[in-house]
């Protein structure tokens, strides 16, 4: 009797429908990692200081654009994440095979010029959120530069994805943060779903500024280049989108909430800041010591991620550009271009900061104004590849996908444009 109940049990276990969902369950979360890591990484400094300013200076009128720019990233990094999964190469990889050397040299060291700006910005967010809590950055800086280089030349896939993933987890901080400031919730869901628009420069630059750090140019590379390197295939598609969908959701979930924070605290209040450091330091007194130390330590975690994660996306395009060895399973020896390009970057990132009299600001400036001029060449080259059956077979665009797709792009060209028209005015 026994026997037969426990065989009943086991035969209606193996073929229920609760059996089938936690099997996808725990494959879902064997496959994420890709998406959610890049889409999360770019609420970095920048990001995280650009959504302070939009919250400070504009109040709730700028909440609103956060939703076709979910929609614009989801739409994107579906497309990495497919020519990733299919091709089993990266996007700098493919645009070699496709476009040629030459153009394939110059673009890497436009890229490179780039995320070498940004990674300096990340070393900047990591002392100026620890001088915060009273550490000077000739400790914070050199340890922080120590502590990602050991990560990765030490680790392998597996284990930096881990710890990468538990980072995403600490942005919470940002949306306890949020609560922690009393917002009025019906005045803060009125403002999402009422666009504003003011012709006004300002106005104009902060919104291009909110999609410039949302989307950016690294963020197709290291995504579709990690794909490769987790080692994703065809059938693990629908995860791997999926993923990219749940990532594009969580970064401006926090980018709401930042802005939101900002907006009912500093902007009823009247205080002007010039950076998140400022923002941390300037919530103390208005919505608790509590709050501003966890918006500190956010801008901490997002920092050290990002130092992490961009020179590693700069180690992948190049070396996948050239044909070198490009794989975090990969020791030193036997893949030194892509280690020592991560090396240089992070040293030479964290150095810069410490150097006295450096226009930080300056540097962090135009590597945001690059950014902006790349991505419209970026994007028209990821949509002449996903379109490509020699690459793609038959999961290229379909007609409504490239209609969004090109859509999206034009707007996005647009805005680029016009982002590296202001900043040079």
């Amino acid at each position: 009797m026994v026997d037969f109940l426990s065989g009943a049990i086991r035969g209606f276990w193996q073929s229920s429908p609760v059996r089938k969902y936690w099997r996808t369950l725990g494959i879902f979360f064997a496959l994420i990692g890709p998406g959610i890591i890049t889409s999360n990484v770019d609420n970095d400094a920048g990001g995280i200081t650009t959504y302070s300013l939009a919250g400070s200076e504009y109040g709730l009128t700028l909440l609103w654009t956060l939703i076709p720019i979910t929609a614009a990233l989801i739409i994107i990094q579906e497309m990495c994440a497919r020519m990733g999964v299919i091709s089993g190469k990266g996007l700098s990889d493919l645009i070699r095979e496709r476009f040629g050397l030459r153009i394939t040299f110059y673009l890497m060291i436009i890229l490179f010029l780039a995320n070498l700006g940004n990674t300096i910005s990340e070393f900047a967010g990591v002392a100026a959120s620890l001088e915060i809590f009273g550490i000077s950055r000739y400790i914070s800086v050199p340890l922080s530069a120590f502590f990602v280089w050991w990560l990765v030349v030490k680790g392998n896939y597996k284990s930096v994805e881990k710890v990468f993933l538990a980072a995403c987890v600490f942005y919470f901080a940002y949306i306890i943060s949020g609560f922690m400031g009393r917002p009025d919730w019906g005045v803060i869901g009125a403002s999402l779903l009422k666009p504003t628009i003011r012709m006004e420069p300002g106005f104009l630059m902060m919104t291009l500024g909110l999609i410039g750090t949302t989307i950016a140019p690294w963020m197709q590379f290291y995504l579709q280049s990690s794909v490769v390197d987790k080692g994703l295939k065809a059938g693990d598609y629908p995860y791997t989108r999926m993923d990219v969908i749940i990532g594009s959701v969580i970064v401006n979930v926090v980018a709401f909430f930042i802005i939101m924070l900002c907006a009912v605290t500093l902007f009823q209040n009247g205080v002007k800041i010039e950076s998140a450091k400022d923002a941390a330091q300037a919530l103390a007194p208005l919505a608790g010591e509590y709050c501003s130390w966890l918006f500190a330590f956010g801008l901490l975690n997002a920092s050290l991620f990002a130092a992490s994660i961009l020179p590693i996306s700069t180690s992948y395009t190049i070396c996948e550009a050239f044909g070198w060895e490009s794989s975090l399973n990969r020791k030193f020896l036997e893949a030194p271009q892509f280690y020592g390009l991560y090396s240089l970057m992070v040293f030479l990132g964290a150095g810069i900061i410490l150097l006295p009299d450096m226009p930080l600001i300056r540097i962090m400036y135009y590597s945001q104004v690059i950014n902006g001029a790349l991505l419209p060449v970026i994007l028209v080259f990821m949509l002449l590849l996903v379109n490509d059956r020699r690459i793609m077979g038959k999961y290229t665009n379909g007609l409504v996908m490239n209609i969004l797709s090109w859509l999206t792009v034009a707007i996005l060209v647009f805005i680029s444009v016009a982002m590296v028209v202001f900043a040079l005015i």
